[in-house]
């Protein structure tokens, strides 16, 4: 296959269009299972807690996070089961999805083309769901790594910073002070989108790698670079896809990035520039990939399904 952005190269080398679906397909299926399996029960005491927590981790989506944690494991295989990880950064990026559509933040009434956690139950429910879910996705490093400390260990500081105060949590403050005092820049819009979105995919790479076993630090830090490319190109996309896209495709409420006069890649940039910025960070990605392993045909597919997507 041929990716008609224009200034890609053919990310599918090595791997057909009707290959990866099928990898992709049995990957998603396999993640499915895995939060099935490690979530407590939907009956466990607070019932209300559990049935919240997993209403908005099982509302669908596609699962990239924990799937590009697989494809980062398959350029190093290795025994180590990547499911836990898998669950855990799923756990860690729902939390975020639920605070970020409560009234004192996005106000979204709809998620993955479902009611918001706080619409389907109420404004504290949904709250502390996401924080019970932020928290069990370390006990679930912990847990489910503790034969493995090295490994564990680096799972855990990867996946912490990439959530807190100088990651995910960092940006989404920087967005905050941006909406309030109306000052935009390009610059404080790469922080936000480095640290906000990006920060979260880059460790879902990191992880991917440290679970081969191996923690080499030169391979860490390619897979650093490769995640920060992916993740600044998966939010160019979004920005356009808010603007170009509709409720019922994306499953989540659209133009409110115009509606909260929020600055975007596309308010700045305009679209067909934001198209070719993000076109530019996944080819940087997949070179990277190759310079990694031979075993990144299904990566490198992957980066280009994103850089494409519809919703």
């Amino acid at each position: 296959m041929v990716c008609k952005t224009r200034g890609i190269e053919r990310f599918f080398a090595g791997m057909t269009k009707e290959e990866f679906k099928s990898e992709f397909k049995s990957k998603l299926s396999e993640v499915e299972l895995a939060i099935d399996k490690y979530l407590p029960r939907a009956d466990t005491r607070p019932a209300i807690l559990h049935r919240a927590m997993r209403y908005s981790m099982e509302a669908g989506g596609k699962r990239l996070r924990p799937i590009l944690l697989l494809a980062a494991h398959d350029m190093f295989p290795s025994s180590i089961d990547p499911y836990p990880a898998c669950v855990a950064i799923e756990c860690l990026h729902t939390y975020s999805l639920i605070h970020d559509d409560l009234p004192c933040m996005d106000n979204s009434d709809l998620r993955r083309g479902k009611p918001t956690c706080h619409k389907q139950f109420d404004e504290t429910i949904a709250l502390l769901a996401g924080d019970a879910l932020l928290t069990y996705a370390f006990w679930l490093l912990g847990e489910h790594y503790a034969n493995a400390p090295e490994v564990s260990n680096g799972l855990v500081r990867d996946l912490g910073y990439a959530a807190g105060s100088c990651g995910m949590v960092g940006g989404q403050v920087e967005d905050v002070l941006g909406e309030r005092e109306s000052v935009m820049t390009a610059d404080r819009l790469q922080f936000i989108h480095e640290n906000k979105t990006a920060a979260l995919i880059t460790a879902a790479v990191t992880m991917g790698i440290r679970l081969s076993g191996d923690c080499d630090s030169g391979k860490i830090e390619t897979a650093k670079k490769i995640g920060h490319n992916i993740g600044l190109a998966f939010q160019v996309i979004d920005d356009i896809l808010d603007v170009t896209s509709d409720d019922a495709t994306m499953g989540k409420t659209t133009g409110l990035d115009a509606a909260n006069q929020k600055t975007t890649y596309v308010s700045i940039y305009g679209i067909e520039e934001s198209r070719k910025i993000a076109a530019e960070l996944s080819a940087e990605a997949s070179r990277l990939c190759d310079s990694l392993s031979e075993n990144c045909a299904f990566m490198k597919a992957l980066i280009s399904y994103m850089l494409n997507r519809i919703n």
